[in-house]
């Protein structure tokens, strides 16, 4: 049985009580390491878990999410997200390719930023559409998401944005030229964000 778990948004203790069971009881547990990032290291996790966790990056995920999968059919496997297993279209995936083979499957649910953004006061029933805002680069500059947050002003609706992380991700110079390279890790600040949406605003 393949089983995704959330994990909350806070720290190892946030685990649901049945989270916590499957964890302790699977065979093997991975963790989700390239959509979110947990508020504490990973050795944290397996204190309080008492098991060893897999650090799952994308590159893990994309080239051993099979094996993954295998192994799931005669024992329990435990995949932790942070937040809820259904917050990124990735885990989706991962859950459609599952019934596609076949392979049992269940949803530990638990708190995401979906919800938990109700703690800055504003109603969960007045948002509108989610956006994620990228990175931009020098020849990649998306803007669809402004035209999102700008139907949702005029709907009198709130918009969530979620800000860009980089977890691994290779260079693509060094791709050009054939080597494997990554880059150091980087979190979008609400800095960036801003003052990509005032270029937006600006070039309007």
């Amino acid at each position: 049985m393949l089983y995704l778990i959330g994990l909350g948004l806070g720290d190892a203790k946030d685990i649901t009580v049945k989270g916590l069971e499957i964890v302790r009881r699977a065979k093997h547990v991975f963790l989700e390491a390239y959509t979110s990032i947990l508020s504490v290291p990973k050795e944290t996790l397996e204190e309080f878990y008492g098991r060893k966790v897999v650090i799952a990056d994308r590159d893990f995920v994309e080239q051993s999410s099979d094996d993954i999968l295998a192994d799931a059919v005669d024992n329990d496997v435990a995949f932790l997200v942070v937040g809820d297993p259904l917050g990124a279209t990735t885990h989706t995936d991962l859950i459609l390719r599952a019934h596609q083979t076949g392979v049992q499957h269940r949803l530990i649910h638990n708190a995401s930023i979906i919800n938990a953004c109700g703690a800055c006061g504003l109603q969960l029933y007045n948002f509108g559409e989610i956006v994620s805002i990228p990175f931009w680069t020098d020849s990649w500059k998306p803007n669809s998401f402004f035209d999102k947050i700008c139907a949702n002003l005029k709907s009198g609706l709130h918009t969530l944005c979620l800000l860009d992380i980089k977890v691994k991700e290779q260079s693509i110079d060094a791709m050009i030229k054939g080597k494997v390279v990554y880059e150091p890790p980087r979190y979008m600040s609400v800095n960036i964000a801003s003052k990509q949406l005032l270029e937006i605003i600006e070039s309007k």
